[in-house]
């Protein structure tokens, strides 16, 4: 029997055999959503609880409502924990929206609408909680794919439907430079100039009224966008080799200039090895070395891959979609960044070099979403078959981060003491802020106040210095706890703020460093009754549940504090428990 499960706007359920059965009550498609979306089958009593509590016979009820859901779907649903098996074949609309291509999620009927739209369920507050968390977490999966979707096309040379889709995108999320940066570009791609500076006028106009500030790099770049190959015959081998070197001494916006020269060239010649050789270089110098231009790092990266698969170069497709992993990595989309990721892995076909850069982004991702086993598990193979130093230095740091966050102090310390020794070996300036501020926090959760401060100067100092937001923000971060040890809780406060700031000022910020600053926030204000804490608690719950970081999730209801939430992270914490444990099966 072909099934097909629509979760997204009005939910309807689509039968093959043409058996149609009337759901009769919002709590029967409320379970349904319950038993699709959690990471691990539902008890009973939790479904009971979460859902019929104020019923007389909560068990009662749940079984009526199972057995409306068996009706509808024809198929069986037994057990506790309640286990719902989909027939071979089946498609539920969350779950492409979150792990299929985007070639199929962009058909899906429902895509851009809410999850469950009409749904509410009076007397049940921790359903009500989970429902607006996932609603969240849905909503930004369907601009995630519409934004996937536009550069596929681009990448494609479909400049009109890539256009639509980014405007669709960029109106889900008004704010989002890198939505907007991709529709200006597209204009100017597509010699429609006047709508691009329409296009740029309008978001002007628009950052300056609800955020108070300019257009960043990524806009103002898009805005010079031009499609118009330069046709001289210096070397393209020179060119990219020298804009590559520039790059790495430190020269990055000439390095930058050349590579992009590279691509122009390449593309005027026609040939398919520089013009992949060229965007990757250029990608990886966007979005590793150019802050705030990530956007076009990954629009570069796609051509990348789509000539690469072309012509059969699996070893370059597989490092662009490292790459375009990375970035959604950092743009907190870990469903489509594992899926790129996964894809790389298995088009690297074993090949060690790009093997340990993807398995260190799989295992950031796990780390990001608190499957800290999974998580591990990646790192540890990274730095065994890492055949460079950045590479080694990086997952040293995040098997460090790992062990930071679940409290193992001790092994925390030595592997980012690695990490820096690692780092500072290969010269690696830049990155140095950021392991040294991981061994910082370690440091003053171990008691020792006096040592973090040390190297959270430092760490700070070089991070101000290389001018990088995210190295920035976690030294601020750190640095505002040492002040609360020392009973400065009025500098901490101050300190925090300034650490959102900054870590947030470019188009291309780390949004889980976002979420643990102001976890940290919360945590303090709540601790000494700050008027600021609801906000607090209120913008990390929407960044948590919106991005799928469940361990943040259920931080922030916790510091709500209120029965419902208390309920709903009750339930998300156990959630979040499986997924680690099957990740790790």
């Amino acid at each position: 029997m072909g099934l097909t499960v629509h979760l997204l706007g009005a939910p309807w359920v689509d039968r093959s055999d043409g058996v149609t059965y009337q759901v009769r009550s919002r709590k029967t498609w409320a379970l349904l959503a319950c038993l699709v979306l959690s990471e691990r089958p539902l008890a009973r009593s939790s479904l009971a609880g979460l859902l019929y509590a104020e019923a007389e016979d909560p068990m009662r009820a749940l079984r009526w409502g199972l057995a409306e859901v068996r009706r509808a779907l024809g198929v069986e649903i037994d057990g506790d924990p309640v286990r719902l098996v989909l027939p071979a074949g089946a498609v539920v609309d969350v779950d492409v929206l979150s792990r299929g291509s985007w070639t199929a999620a962009v058909d899906l009927p429902g895509l851009g609408a809410e999850l469950l739209d009409g749904i509410t369920i009076r007397g049940a507050p921790a359903f009500e909680s989970w429902l607006l968390s996932e609603r969240r977490r849905i909503a930004a999966a369907s601009e995630a794919i519409l934004h996937e979707a536009a550069l596929g096309r681009l990448a494609a040379g479909e400049l009109g439907p890539a256009r639509d889709l980014a405007l669709r995108a960029a109106a889900m999320n008004p704010l989002d430079e890198n939505h907007q940066a991709l529709v200006i570009r597209l204009y100017r791609l597509a010699g429609e100039d006047r709508a691009a500076e329409r296009q740029y006028a309008a978001v002007a106009e628009l950052f300056e009224k609800e955020l108070g500030v300019r257009p960043g790099i990524a806009i103002e770049e898009a805005r010079r966008e031009r499609d118009v190959p330069d046709t001289d015959d210096a070397s393209l081998e020179a060119i990219v080799e020298s804009g590559a070197a520039a790059v790495a001494a430190g020269s990055v916006e000439s390095g930058v200039r050349s590579l992009r020269t590279a691509v122009r060239l390449a593309d005027a010649a026609k040939s398919d090895r520089w013009r992949v050789a060229a965007r990757l270089r250029l990608g990886e110098a966007l979005i590793h070395s150019l802050r705030g231009m990530d956007e076009e790092g990954l629009a570069t990266l796609y051509e990348a891959d789509r000539i690469a698969s072309a012509v059969g170069n699996r070893a370059a497709a597989a490092w662009a979609r490292a790459e375009i992993g990375y970035v959604d990595f950092l743009r907190a989309r870990y469903d489509r960044a594992e899926r790129w990721l996964t894809d790389a892995l298995e088009v690297a076909d074993g090949a060690p070099a790009i093997t340990a850069r993807v398995l260190t982004y799989l295992g950031s991702v796990e780390s990001d979403r608190a499957a800290y086993p999974q998580a591990l598990d990646h790192l540890e193979r990274a730095v065994d078959l890492a055949g460079d130093a950045r590479t080694e230095a990086y997952a040293l740091s995040m098997v460090g981060r790992v062990h930071l966050l679940i409290g193992d102090l001790s092994r925390a310390a030595m592997l980012l003491d690695d990490s820096i020794r690692v780092a500072e070996r290969d010269h690696w300036l830049a990155f140095l802020p950021w392991p040294q501020a991981l061994r910082g926090e370690t440091s003053l959760a171990a008691g020792d106040p006096t040592g973090a401060a040390r190297i959270l100067g430092q760490a700070f100092a070089r991070a101000c210095q290389i001018g990088d937001p995210c190295w920035e923000g976690m030294a601020a971060r750190s640095l505002a706890l040492v002040a609360e040890a020392a009973g400065e809780t009025g500098r901490a406060f101050d300190m925090l703020a300034d650490a959102r700031t900054r870590s947030n000022r470019l188009a291309d910020p780390y949004v889980w460093l976002d979420a643990y600053i102001l976890d940290a926030q919360c945590e303090l204000g709540r601790r000494h009754g700050h008027p600021g804490v609801d906000g607090w608690i209120d913008t990390l719950r929407r960044l948590a549940s919106r991005t799928g970081m469940r361990e943040m999730t259920v931080r922030a209801l916790r510091h709500s504090a209120g029965p419902g939430e208390r309920d709903a992270a009750a339930l998300l914490a156990g959630d979040m428990e499986g997924r680690s444990e099957r990740r790790h099966r």
